[in-house]
């Protein structure tokens, strides 16, 4: 069984984990599935906006979309996020990301 049918059985008896909706995101975007991966990611975001690890790779996703606006809010969200987390790795990440795309 493929990794997306494996983890979309597994998202069967848990629909709102939230590892396992990011994996099934990051596995969208190796397939070049960008628009279900953002949705994946927005919604985690939307219900869980203390998932830090989902802000990156959404933001990310966003800067290859070509929505650099967009992108840039999201690395701002995650940076706050990551701050009230107290995850100083995930905010140096973000922040450079930013600072990439900004500067």
């Amino acid at each position: 069984m493929d990794r997306i049918a494996k983890i979309k059985e597994f998202l069967v008896a848990n629909p709102a984990d939230n590892f396992l909706r990011h994996a099934l995101a990051l596995e969208y975007m190796k397939l070049g599935e960008d628009t279900a991966a953002r949705e994946l990611f927005e919604a985690i975001l939307t219900e869980s906006p203390d998932y830090v690890g989902s802000y990156y790779h959404l933001a990310k996703l966003l800067e290859k979309m070509e929505a650099r606006e967009l992108a840039i809010a999201w690395y701002e969200k995650g940076m706050v996020a990551a701050k009230q987390a107290g995850d100083n790795h995930a905010y140096s990440e973000l922040q450079a990301a930013y600072e990439d795309l900004v500067y």
